[in-house]
């Protein structure tokens, strides 16, 4: 790498270093508001927030990266245009390409960090933070019921407290379980206390009505079609108990969703989990997305370098081609949000997220390479 080569290579990466570490905090910031909540009324440690949100910036990184190479590059590159700098370089004979590569090798550096990050750090990063919610959701159930609101432990279960005592009794309690498919169950007791079992969490309630609604199917000879008969079943008990942290699945483990899974999971599942059909074009579409997906670091510098090189850039002038590279980047995120849902539903699909993470970067090279095969424009002729 020559001199002029290092100098462009350093304000690259001193600025990707920058923008990469900003934009990651920034989009931090914003996902750590839905924890804050833990920690400020419900008793969770700032360690275990810090832990819990820490775990997200690695997927940050992931999505960020790409793009903030973009920005990077062009910008970096406009600036030397609108000083002159690029107009010296090519007066002294250096070729596009060669004003390029420190562009190039860093894209190539984004590519990488991408690869180890996609297929190596994130899932496992994931797992963590998945395995964190989890563990809050079911066997730390205590902390997430608060004084007056209705609290939610999973997407099944809601507990609601008129009142907490300082030493931890509840009275006015009010349990909505669904977790048993087809037969949700309403309670309502007087008071009650949370207790700790090997378990997870476990309510203990005392004088109150348990209320089930109970479907029994059509009587012989119904003709056909005719809804199966519901009625309400109250039960009134003097004690009671829930426990808090049973899952609607009624199983130890958890189900491990594509983000969580290593590339070898998510191409090869084992059989024995019986995942669903639609979760497996999930998971093919998911391992593509990961495998192409740092490809687009390399294609976005590309496009960055057919906006910045071939058109002249003034101190206050152009504008229009700075937004038309921005532009067609923001196209290509959506068009890759696009065919990542697309190739999630239908795997015949999957070639589009190839496409979208190579095509774009050949078609840079070719413009930043003059556009070999389309016809020239003609000089004019000097007369002598």
């Amino acid at each position: 790498m020559t001199r002029l080569d290092r100098y462009i290579f350093r304000q690259l990466a001193l600025s990707l270093l920058a923008v990469t570490i900003g934009l990651a905090v920034l989009v931090w910031l914003t996902q750590s508001l839905r924890f804050i909540e833990l920690v400020l009324d419900r008793g969770l440690s700032f360690l275990v927030f810090i832990e819990l949100t820490g775990l997200l910036l690695p997927g940050f990184f992931a999505i960020i990266l790409p793009i903030a190479t973009f920005l990077v590059a062009l910008f970096v590159y406009v600036r030397l245009s609108s000083d002159r700098e690029l107009v010296v370089m090519r007066a002294a004979g250096i070729s596009q390409w060669r004003l390029a590569r420190p562009a190039i090798a860093l894209a190539l550096l984004s590519v990488g960090a991408c690869y180890a990050l996609n297929l190596l750090i994130v899932p496992e990063t994931q797992a963590a933070f998945r395995a964190w919610q989890f563990e809050i959701r079911n066997q730390l159930a205590a902390i997430l019921v608060q004084e007056g609101v209705f609290s939610s432990v999973g997407d099944d279960l809601t507990v609601y407290a008129r009142l907490r005592d300082p030493d931890g009794s509840l009275r006015g309690i009010l349990i909505h379980d669904a977790r048993e498919r087809g037969a949700p169950v309403t309670i309502l007791a007087e008071s009650g206390r949370i207790t700790p079992t090997p378990a997870g969490p476990r309510v203990t309630l005392e004088n109150g009505q348990r209320q089930q609604i109970e479907r029994a199917p059509p009587p012989q000879g119904a003709p056909p079609g005719t809804p199966p008969s519901t009625r309400l079943s109250v039960l009134s008990f003097s004690e009671n108990s829930v426990d808090l942290a049973r899952t609607a699945r009624g199983e130890e483990n958890r189900y491990r969703n594509a983000q969580e899974r290593s590339l070898g999971e998510l191409l090869r599942p084992d059989p024995a989990e019986r995942i669903p059909d639609r979760d497996l074009r999930r998971f093919r579409a998911e391992a593509h997305g990961r495998l192409a997906g740092p490809l687009n670091a390399l294609g976005f510098a590309l496009v960055a370098m057919a906006t910045a090189l071939t058109g002249q850039f003034r101190r206050y002038g152009g504008g229009l081609r700075l937004s038309a590279g921005i532009a067609v980047v923001i196209g290509l995120l959506a068009t890759g949000l696009m065919a990542g849902n697309l190739a999630a539903r239908q795997n015949a699909l999957i070639p589009l997220i190839w496409a979208n993470a190579v095509l774009p970067g050949l078609l840079a090279a070719w413009v930043l390479g003059g556009m070999p095969g389309l016809p020239q424009p003609a000089r004019r002729r000097v007369a002598s």
